[in-house]
């Protein structure tokens, strides 16, 4: 015989969990009841919810865990029934509502096993998911094939290869980890990839400075590169394109603030002092030039790879392991001026690879904070000077010139920080 013992006494202990179910319900139905192609609203989502959390709570109580599972194909069977008798003109086969109802009945049954917090989020993001729909069917109508494969190289990267590398400690000083490794090369890739579309997404529409940012993104030294033409080929453009060569300098202190957060857990205060200190001189200059850009002038994308193809990340993986290998070999026979040394061979053309060698380092415990935050700004300063000798050479000393204003603040703002320090 049925025993509801376990409610006398109990009953209003469980309204919390009833009251958030009903708001998760609430939540979700407010989005579909303005869809007049949707067969369940407002109250019909409420009540799922609601019936999610009570066959949680009898499922639990009476030891009859069938229960949840009758209720998920109970609420199933209701919508599909719904659209079956009264199909929509408009030929809706009503699977996305199906589909939400379901959810929501499931996230009344996670309330009640106590993961209210988490099924408030997923009822957030669902509803989200539900409402943008116009504009994610824009998305998805304006992707590119080239698009596509960028995601599907990244994909690859992240949850094919990754996982199946060794996560230990091997070879010369027991610094290169595979797995370790890789993550370095998945976190540059994704960065790298999200201003690589969104660079493309946004085109020339919104102006220079959002360009000069992803820009800065993808590869400020592409970036440098493209705009030194423009700016010798179209005088009246110099202007601009210092403007746009500075945010994009600018922005990789703010990719490298990112890479040293993510990497040493905000671990290095020094080294975060240093980069806010050249971002804030460099935004100050570009705040003060800000005024004096012409937005009447042309705007180049600048031509950069897929950073996601193979190729590229095996390409960046080498170089990672190379300057990591090699400033742990430096640093032990010529102590900080042999790191120092990696540091500005490696900077001139990329920043990031010593950035996460020393980085891998100073969580060893091979290198302190000092040396760590030396080797980067380092690394740093040569790559603005290799960068500065493209604009001198391919657009011109008068181009230079506007440019070495910004670049100048950036040093001298992170050299505030270093002597700080």
């Amino acid at each position: 015989m049925f025993d509801l013992d376990f409610l006398r006494g109990h009953d209003i202990e469980a309204l919390p969990q009833f009251l958030t179910s009903l708001s998760i319900g609430l939540l979700i139905g407010l989005e579909r009841e303005r869809n007049p192609t949707a067969k369940a609203g407002l109250r019909t989502f409420a009540l799922v919810a609601l019936f999610g959390t009570l066959c949680a709570l009898l499922a639990d109580k009476a030891q009859l865990p069938w229960l949840l599972l009758v209720g998920l194909v109970g609420v199933a069977g209701m919508i599909i029934a719904a659209y079956h008798n009264t199909p929509q003109q408009e030929g809706d086969p009503g699977t996305t509502t199906v589909i939400a109802l379901m959810l929501c009945y499931g996230l009344g049954v996670m309330v009640w096993f106590g993961l209210a917090k988490l099924s408030i989020m997923l009822a957030i993001g669902i509803t989200a998911l539900l409402y943008f729909k116009p504009e994610l069917r824009g998305i998805s109508q304006k992707l590119t094939r080239q698009d596509l494969v960028a995601v599907l190289q990244f994909s690859v990267l992240t949850f094919i290869v990754l996982p199946i590398l060794p996560d230990e400690n091997i070879g010369p000083y027991n610094a290169f980890n595979p797995y370790q490794a890789w993550l370095m090369v998945v976190l540059i890739s994704g960065i790298s990839l999200a201003g690589y579309a969104a660079m493309h997404w946004i085109g020339t529409r919104h102006g220079a400075a959002l360009l000069g940012f992803f820009g800065g993104l993808v590869s400020s030294t592409a970036t440098t590169l493209i705009y030194s033409k423009n700016g010798k080929a179209n005088p009246a453009m110099q202007q601009l394109a210092a403007a746009i060569i500075v945010i994009a300098s600018t922005v990789v202190l703010i990719r490298l603030l990112a890479i040293s957060a993510i990497v040493s857990f905000g671990n290095l205060p020094g080294l975060i002092g240093v980069l806010v200190a050249g971002l804030l001189a460099g935004l100050a200059v570009i705040l003060l030039g800000g005024r004096k850009m012409s937005n009447g002038n042309t705007l180049v994308v600048p031509e950069a790879s897929n950073p996601a193809e193979l190729h590229a990340a095996l390409g960046f993986g080498l170089l990672y392991v190379v300057v990591l290998l090699g400033s742990a070999w430096m640093s032990d026979i010529a102590g900080s001026q042999g790191l120092y040394a990696v540091a500005l061979v490696s900077g001139l053309t990329d920043v990031d690879a010593i950035t996460l060698s020393s980085l891998r380092l100073y969580n060893l415990g091979q290198l302190d904070e000092q040396q760590t935050v030396i080797a980067i700004t380092l690394a740093f300063f040569s790559n603005l000077v290799f960068k500065f000798g493209m604009v001198v050479f391919i657009g011109g000393w008068q181009l230079a010139r506007r440019v070495a204003i910004g670049f100048a603040a950036i040093a001298g703002g992170m050299l505030l920080g270093l002597f700080a320090l």
